[in-house]
C-alpha cells in the first residue's frame, strides 16, 4: 500500500514538473524582440533630444552674449577670452548633437 502511494506521489510529481517546463517554454520570450524594441524607443526619442540640445545651444548663446556686451560695455580687458568660452560652449553643444546623429545613423 505504501509503495502504491509513493509511485502515485512520484507519477504526480513528475507530471508537474513536466507541465511546468512546457509552461516556462511557452511563456518565454525571444531577447532580441526586447533589444528590438528599446532599439526603437531610444531612436524616437532622439531626434527630439537632439532639438532639445540645439534649444539649449541657442539659449547658451543669447545669455553669452548679454554677458560678452555686458564686459564689453564696462570696458573689461578679458572680453575675448569670456566670448571664446561661450563661442565654444555653443559650437560644443551643436556639435555633439551632430556627431551623435551621424555616428548612431539616426
Amino acid at each position: 500500500m505504501k509503495k502504491v502511494i509513493e509511485r502515485r506521489k512520484l507519477i504526480s510529481g513528475t507530471i508537474c514538473f513536466v507541465l511546468l517546463l512546457l509552461t516556462a517554454s511557452a511563456i518565454a520570450q525571444d531577447g532580441n524582440a526586447g533589444i528590438n524594441e528599446a532599439n526603437t524607443k531610444v531612436r524616437s526619442y532622439f531626434a527630439a533630444g537632439v532639438n532639445l540640445m540645439y534649444a539649449v545651444g541657442a539659449i547658451v548663446g543669447l545669455i553669452g552674449a548679454v554677458k560678452v556686451y555686458q564686459k564689453w560695455n564696462s570696458g573689461d580687458h578679458d572680453t575675448g577670452k569670456v566670448a571664446a568660452a561661450w563661442f565654444g560652449s555653443c559650437v560644443f553643444l551643436v556639435i555633439v548633437a551632430t556627431v551623435i546623429r551621424s555616428f548612431f545613423g539616426v
